[in-house]
């Protein structure tokens, strides 16, 4: 929790606004982010896009790249985050879509999940492997390593930017 505290706070100082677009974490980032005081000055909202077509109806990914690439892809965590962005106008937008198990789906193995990290500048794309974890420790180990990357993409950027 100390972790998304840091991040609320890094956005409230920053002035900046994050989203969030989850499949397999269900809105738990957007949870675990709601319940740091001070968070709605930051925390623009999320979509919760866990059935596969609200990916397109919510999200406005395209069907063609969900037919071709599947839900648990790189390109649809790309398509979640940036088009998310976009919707929710803010400076980022982070998503989550994968497999928290038990079983293969899409012919991907439990525990694969592709988020990415959306800003106005670039789009990163982050893949993990979580073996032999419950869904549940899936989901919250990926909202927590999302966390920390997305600290520290922020300060990354606004370093840059403040040296300009």
């Amino acid at each position: 929790m100390n972790d998304a505290r840091q991040l609320v706070s890094l956005c409230t100082e920053n002035h900046l606004t994050i989203s969030s677009c989850e499949s397999l974490t269900a809105g738990l980032f957007t949870s675990t982010i709601a319940s740091i005081p001070g968070a709605s000055a930051i925390l623009k909202g999320g979509l919760v896009t866990y059935f596969t077509p609200m990916k397109s109806v919510l999200a406005h990914v395209d069907v063609d790249l969900i037919q071709k690439y599947g839900v648990i892809s790189e390109e649809c965590a790309y398509a979640m985050a940036k088009n998310t962005r976009q919707i929710m106008d803010v400076d980022y937008c982070i998503s989550f879509t994968g497999n928290a198990g038990p079983d293969a789906w899409e012919e991907k193995p439990a525990g694969r999940v592709y988020c990415a990290i959306a800003s106005k500048k670039v789009i990163q794309v982050y893949g993990f492997q979580c073996t032999g974890l419950s869904r549940n420790d899936v989901r919250e180990h990926v909202v927590m390593q999302m966390i920390d990357i997305l600290i520290q993409t922020i300060q990354k950027e606004n370093i840059c930017q403040k040296k300009k």
